[in-house]
């Protein structure tokens, strides 16, 4: 039986479309969801893409449709600053029957916001630990049931031993049944086993192998001669 949280997310055609040409319609990775919609398979899907490419946006987007906060957190999170995201778009989301509805959303951006706000409510000073140690100790928290988990660019926050550590604590999950949706500019998390990987650009969003996509061949090339590499960029 299908049990993933999420099956899809699809435009509802009923709603009215936003003009072409405006943002967020000049992201192609969004025009490409609002025409075709995101299936999602079991486990983690990786998004990963230059800056600019449109990772962020999409996981904005399904956020929303998922109705949790923007700024991070779960459906029930009340914390806002500065609107700025695209909202749903008016996405449908299709669950499979009885699957878990737990869902939470982590952005490297608003982590500050989000901790001063869990703080007021109660939850303990992540403020107190370092970037990483506050990041991981949060979503530790969070991620003890199935559902499904979206984090946009966690990487920023973590070292290598960090970054291994989440690759650990995600394939838990997915072992357990829950799906993980990871916008990334790490290869590390992009290698995390069994994950669906998505290549972000002006093509929009495209099937990629870890060993075929451009990040981890500049990575590859950087770690195997720094000097020469940099060299090329002056």
């Amino acid at each position: 039986m299908d049990r993933r949280p999420v099956r899809r997310f699809r435009p509802d055609p009923g709603a009215p479309r936003p003009p072409d040409g405006v943002w967020p319609l000049t992201v192609p990775a969004i025009a490409q969801v609002l025409r075709e919609g995101l299936e999602l398979g079991p486990g983690a899907t990786v998004l990963v893409g230059e800056n600019g490419s449109g990772k962020s946006t999409v996981l904005e987007v399904l956020a929303a449709a998922l109705g949790l906060n923007a700024e991070g957190g779960s459906v029930n999170a009340r914390h806002t600053t500065r609107r700025s995201e695209p909202g749903s778009l008016d996405l449908i989301v299709e669950r499979s029957p009885g699957a878990e509805r737990w869902a939470y959303f982590l952005r490297d951006e608003t982590l500050h916001g989000l901790y001063s706000y869990l703080e007021s409510i109660g939850d303990p000073s992540y403020h107190e630990l370092s970037h990483g140690e506050g990041f991981l100790s949060l979503f530790g928290s969070r991620a003890t049931r199935r559902g499904l988990y979206l984090l946009d660019e966690p990487d920023a926050a973590l070292s290598f031993t960090g970054t291994l550590s989440l690759v650990v604590r995600l394939a838990e999950l997915v072992a357990g049944g829950a799906q993980v949706v990871v916008a990334t500019h790490s290869p590390v998390l992009a290698a995390l086993p069994g994950a669906h990987l998505l290549e972000v650009g002006p093509w929009g969003l495209r099937r990629a192998d870890w060993a075929e996509l451009e990040l981890t061949a500049n990575w590859q090339q950087f770690l195997a001669d720094p000097a020469s590499f940099l060299r090329h960029l002056t």
